[in-house]
């Protein structure tokens, strides 16, 4: 499970909702922190934990975390979504060729940087068209890197 330390909670949850998180749980851990701990709808368990430190004043983003990666089904319907939501996109990039991956980037509001990626149909890097998500909402699937061959939400270090 992925962990980002957040500088405004409720600005972070909104953002993260609009990506198509939904929220499983808080934890109270004393001197007004706490942890969110989230998950995309269709998973089996949480995929990201905000973290919400109050006394430790504004986040670095630093060197630690590069990015999220999140796999989507149609890249497209995604950024009109999110677009809608009031999230600030980055144009459309192919960095695989027109037959490699589409992906686009945003950033969260501590300077997170997410990749969303839509994988070619039948790319075996690629998840298939399935789940009772597929095609509703959002249409978030997943996040992974190449290592993990794009499959199941972490955070890269």
């Amino acid at each position: 499970m992925g962990k980002g330390s957040v500088t405004d909670l409720d600005r972070s949850l909104g953002f993260y909702t609009a990506l198509g998180y939904v929220e499983l749980g808080r934890v109270e851990v004393g001197d007004g922190s706490r942890l969110v701990i989230l998950k995309f709808p269709g998973e089996l368990a949480a995929s990201l934990e905000l973290v919400h430190r109050p006394a430790d004043g504004r986040v670095d983003v630093g060197s630690g975390i590069d990015h999220l990666a999140i796999q989507v089904d149609t890249l497209t319907v995604t950024l009109k979504t999110l677009a809608e939501a009031g999230l600030e996109l980055e144009p459309v990039q192919y960095p695989g060729g027109p037959h490699g991956p589409k992906t686009s980037w945003l950033t969260d509001p501590d300077g997170y940087r997410i990749e969303l990626a839509e994988w070619p149909f039948g790319h075996p890097d690629g998840a298939e068209h399935e789940g009772p998500e597929a095609g509703t909402g959002v249409a978030l699937r997943g996040a992974g890197s190449e290592r993990d061959s794009h499959r199941g939400p972490i955070v890269n270090p």
